[in-house]
């Protein structure tokens, strides 16, 4: 019988070891048929004119990890540093630090297009001296006319036929700073009459009279980032060069650059789809209009899709890393949801944060039958998730503060929180019954509670004799420490804000930030460090703010809410 069970119930196939993708099985063939000699190097190439947002993260992950998961496999950090305008040392350093951040090292293989300035140069001597590349003397405005459209031919610039001497002598005298911006350009002799419009006579090179971060003012002539990025990826060795999926159609551009150099190493470029998530924009472009409005407070903003803003709202490297992994490498542009990325910071935080009370917007509450003075120390678990934990002592005394939204004078069926007469237990500790009120006599509100407790309903004793049907969280009045709250949200109140017309800016959220002031928190919050993470129990996962928090003020930002909230409203309208 176990003979022929062995037979019926062969063993499973072994699973790959690590994640797998078209990506990652390409390079896999390559190292088993030899190609590039087995070796695996790959490049993360930012251009340093913004702060990495989470699509770059994604990048990162693939950069990165496939060096990572290969034997010997090296993975170069390279700024694309062509464009000195829009440049700068800030963003340098701002992407060196997110890169890290999410757990990744370049060690000593970190370079800058502009380390290759002369050679670049050099090699586009190269190709002027075997009538290859040529001076323009078109504005960008006429190049764009001439080039054509994708279904009509372009036309050949008059200047496309100059002898190789006079090329040279322009291409110098550029160099020398003798010619105004715009005046000139170096393009690239191919075809005007291409389908693929990227390979009719593109630009290689342009004046730019602009200091650099790294230069100064040795340039006055820089290379546009297709001959820039071909050639520096050939000049690093590198064997994969790994891209998004736009730049499928600049591949016959960076295969025809390299094939007529000199240069013994022709990278694999390879391309995937870009992420595309919802209720965010990632251009950087429209990101860097909303710092320089002022409609955010920075790259760094919490509700800002940037790497820096995701780690000041309080996300993990490894849960940014797991969504990475979930979301996966394909071919097919889609939209990601934004639900997916809140999930992976939701499953990390409740492994690792510890839990703690506080009450956002309070409401007092006096237990009349409890002694004035006393103080008792109440076991509460710091996470039920993580055994090794342990408990943590909570302060309980004579007046505490609730929720007021846990409060209802009139309440409707099904409300299973404090009430007149009604009863409810405090978290770790007893159950208390409303019997009193305190109201505001000219506006008629309600500002205090008056209860009682029930000795015999400790949570903590093991003899609690009766139950009650909701369970709420409170902070001793006299323990209690204030902070600030801001409660982030998503950016944009539309799914795809990026396919909108005219001004993207009205499909903002307005409630994308509110911020609570005199919340009040666990004594054991007193002394949290900028970036600590939590879980307020009932709240969400917060994450004490790394740069406002200042002595004596403590100001915390949410992560993210326990459920998701936008789901269930958007299945609430649905119905």
């Amino acid at each position: 019988m176990g003979h022929e069970d062995a037979h019926s119930n062969p063993a499973p196939p072994p699973q790959p070891a690590g994640p797998t993708d078209f990506v990652r099985d390409l390079i896999a063939a390559d190292r088993l048929s030899g190609k590039h000699d087995g070796r695996v190097i790959t490049r993360f190439p930012p251009e340093p004119n913004g702060y990495l947002h989470i699509g770059h993260a994604k990048s990162i992950c693939l950069n990165f990890g496939i060096a990572q998961e290969n034997p010997d496999g090296v993975c170069h950090l390279r700024f694309d540093d062509t464009n000195p305008a829009r440049e700068d040392v800030e963003y340098v350093n701002s992407i060196q630090e997110d890169v890290r951040w999410l757990g990744f090292n370049w060690a000593d293989k970190m370079f800058y297009a502009s380390d290759y300035f002369e050679k670049l140069y050099h090699y586009a001597l190269h190709l002027i001296r075997n009538g290859k590349a040529y001076v323009c003397d078109l504005s960008p405005e006429e190049m764009i006319e001439y080039r054509g459209a994708p279904t009509i031919p372009g036309r050949e610039s008059p200047f496309r036929n100059r002898s190789v001497e006079e090329n040279l002598d322009l291409f110098h005298r550029m160099r020398a700073g003798e010619f105004a911006d715009g005046s000139h350009t170096l393009r690239a002799n191919i075809d005007m009459t291409s389908p693929n419009i990227h390979l009719r006579d593109p630009a290689l090179y342009r004046i730019r009279k602009v200091d650099h971060h790294r230069t100064g003012a040795a340039w006055c002539l820089y290379p546009m980032y297709d001959y820039a990025h071909s050639v520096s990826d050939a000049i690093e060795g590198i064997t994969h060069s790994i891209c998004t999926l736009e730049f499928e159609v600049h591949r016959p551009l960076y295969d025809w650059i390299l094939n007529q150099l000199p240069i013994p190493h022709h990278p694999q470029q390879i391309e995937f789809a870009r992420l595309n998530l919802s209720y965010t924009l990632l251009s950087k472009r429209k990101l860097l209009q909303l710092v320089e409005e002022g409609v955010v407070s920075g790259w760094d903003d919490p509700r800002m899709p940037t790497i820096a803003g995701l780690r000041r709202r309080g996300y993990t490297p490894e849960s940014i890393r797991a969504f990475c992994s979930r979301i996966g490498v394909t071919k097919f542009n889609g939209l990601t949801d934004i639900s997916l990325l809140e999930f992976s910071v939701r499953e990390d935080l409740n492994k690792t944060a510890p839990r703690v009370m506080a009450v956002l917007r309070p409401i007092r509450v006096v237990i009349e039958n409890f002694p004035e003075g006393e103080v008792e120390e109440l076991d509460a678990i710091n996470n039920p998730e993580d055994p090794a934990a342990g408990v943590r002592k909570l302060p309980f005394s004579r007046v505490l503060y609730i929720e007021a939204e846990d409060f209802l004078e009139n309440p409707p069926k099904g409300f299973f929180r404090l009430t007149p007469g009604g009863e409810v237990r405090l978290r770790y500790a007893y159950i208390i019954r409303c019997v009193g009120l305190v109201k505001d006599p000219a506006s008629g509100q309600v500002q205090e509670l008056r209860c009682t407790l029930d000795p015999n309903t400790h949570s903590g004793t093991g003899h609690v004799q009766r139950k009650v049907k909701g369970t709420i969280h409170w902070v001793s009045e006299a323990h209690a420490v204030d902070a600030e709250v801001r409660l982030y949200d998503r950016l944009f109140h539309v799914e795809t804000p990026g396919d909108a017309e005219g001004d993207w800016k009205t499909l903002l959220n307005p409630h994308s930030l509110q911020t609570l002031t005199g919340c009040k928190l666990e004594p054991s919050l007193a002394g949290a460090k900028p970036g600590a993470r939590y879980q307020f129990e009932r709240q969400g996962y917060f994450c004490a703010n790394s740069s406002d928090a200042k002595p004596g003020k403590l100001v915390f930002n949410r992560t993210v809410t326990l459920r998701d909230s936008w789901a269930k409203s958007a299945s609430q309208k649905s119905k």
